[in-house]
């Protein structure tokens, strides 16, 4: 397991030397590296439904008041 977390080190600092020489694809390439390693491991393999649980209470939170449902707060 030391071999993954050794390429996510990789990872994050080919996306730092990236972006410190103004690479922005190159920063997002090894960024999206470093996720993709990191979901692949037990501690990582909850990211997924943490994210999908974040967005489901944001869309909850704001379609009330995109919608101008009664309750939302006017405007005023």
């Amino acid at each position: 397991m030391s071999s993954v977390g050794l390429l996510i080190l990789f990872a994050i600092l080919g996306a730092f030397i990236c972006a410190k020489t103004r690479s922005a694809a190159g920063a997002v390439v090894f960024s999206l590296v470093a996720l993709v390693l990191f979901i692949g491991t037990p501690v990582g393999q909850g990211l997924p439904a943490a994210i999908g649980g974040l967005m489901s209470a944001l869309d909850q939170a704001t379609t009330p008041a995109l919608e101008g449902a009664a309750g939302a707060p006017a405007d005023g």
